[in-house]
């Protein structure tokens, strides 16, 4: 019988053939860790995954992948109904790894794994969005998610991160401001917006940090606008001088409401959501996380 508690592993498709993930899993099985693993093949296996991590009482359960993976994990996990939910660990395996690069989690495959094992869990907050769709990271609008949407699957793959700059740089043509009206509480804006960012976490697209000074356990979200007035302008100013740029737009709420005259799309770790109206607000608590005891996310 392991000494640890059962793990299971909710692996993305795309990374089924990793070696080095294999070797990991290996070298702590060898050591006494019991690791369950799963791999997704289409949407909705997450969250089928979940549930028989449920019925195999384990004690975490792993998402293995990028933001997009680690959101529709720990959605399912705050859907969960009854008093002893597994916690969520994290692998970081995606192009970008926005969420898990701001919470510090290690780069390494097995230092990784092992945190999410046997790391202490603590609670963190969610973002509800129109009552239905989760995201754990961030929520971003405009530019940038056009640009993030559109990138190249094999773009990704060979650049990573970087990978969202050229290709937004390959399509200026798509630099336009959003009009809307955004508001929470003690806060009240309406304008044109070239990039909106509402952050539980602090970076999206690739290391750009969006809601730099978010935080995953206190009850708000962070919001940061890039103004439109003056397009190309502020994109470079904001690129290379974001303190005390007139062009940035700070605010915290527990919730946000956007309202458009037209269509926007905002990103959701990873996920589009199209729509005239958007309520964004926060879910203190909504689940218990193993990260670094040093993790800058917490406060």
């Amino acid at each position: 019988m392991s000494a640890f508690p059962t793990s299971l592993l909710i692996l993305n498709g795309k990374s089924a053939g990793d070696e080095a993930l294999r070797e990991a899993v290996t070298l702590l099985r060898d050591e006494g860790m019991d690791i369950q693993v799963r791999v997704t093949w289409e949407k909705g296996d997450a969250v089928r995954y979940v549930e028989e991590a449920l019925q195999l009482g384990v004690a975490t359960v792993i998402a293995g992948g990028g933001d997009g993976t680690i959101n529709e994990v720990a959605t399912a996990l705050v859907n969960c109904k009854g008093e002893t939910i597994p916690a969520l660990g994290i692998l970081p395996l995606g192009t970008a790894n926005d969420f898990a690069t701001s919470a510090a989690i290690p780069e390494a495959l097995d230092k990784a794994l092992q945190l999410a094992i046997v790391g202490k869990a603590v609670p963190i907050d969610i973002a509800r969005v129109n009552d239905k769709t989760c995201f754990i990271n961030m929520a971003t609008g405009g530019f940038g998610t056009r640009i993030t949407s559109e990138t190249p699957e094999k773009l990704k793959a060979a650049l990573g991160g970087v990978s969202y700059l050229i290709h937004g740089l390959m399509r200026m043509d798509m630099l336009k401001a959003d009009r809307c009206k955004i508001t929470g509480e003690d806060f009240h804006w309406q304008g044109d917006a070239l990039v909106i960012g509402i952050g539980n976490g602090r970076q999206a697209g690739g290391g750009q940090q969006l809601c730099p000074q978010a935080l995953i356990n206190d009850g708000l979200l962070q919001l940061r606008i890039f103004t439109g007035d003056e397009l190309l302008p502020a994109l470079f100013n904001t690129l290379t001088q974001p303190d005390d740029n007139p062009h940035i737009i700070d605010g915290k709420s527990a919730w946000f409401e956007i309202n458009a005259p037209h269509e926007m799309t905002f990103n959701l770790d990873g996920e589009p959501l199209r729509g005239e109206q958007f309520r964004i607000e926060v879910v203190p608590n909504a689940l218990q996380c193993r990260l670094p005891p040093d993790c800058p996310l917490l406060r």
